[in-house]
């Protein structure tokens, strides 16, 4: 494993190399009985603005796993996949 340090523009570029390479699409999962419909990583109840926000509150990806061990590297790297093709989905449509 690669360490970097925070903030680098270094992790900016590893993210966006990785996330392409995971199909969210197979992992995130909607259900209008789970959370009010909002995008779950698979059959958990844990949402992709719930990674987001512990990412974005500094947690490491091995904080995240070690405090759900229910979620695996590739489902953070899937959320934040399904983060960045929503973005561009929406800059797209305006």
């Amino acid at each position: 494993m690669v360490r970097i340090k925070k903030n680098s523009v270094a992790i900016y570029f590893l993210i966006s190399y990785f996330c392409y390479m995971v199909d969210y699409r197979k992992i995130i999962r909607r259900n209008p009985n789970k959370r009010f419909g909002k995008p779950c990583v698979r059959e958990t109840r844990i949402t992709v603005y719930d990674v987001l926000g512990w990412l974005a509150a500094g947690m490491t990806h091995e904080e995240i796993l070690n405090d759900f061990p229910e979620l695996t590297h590739t489902d953070i790297l899937a959320c934040l996949s399904y983060a960045a093709d929503r973005e561009q989905k929406l800059q797209h449509a305006s």
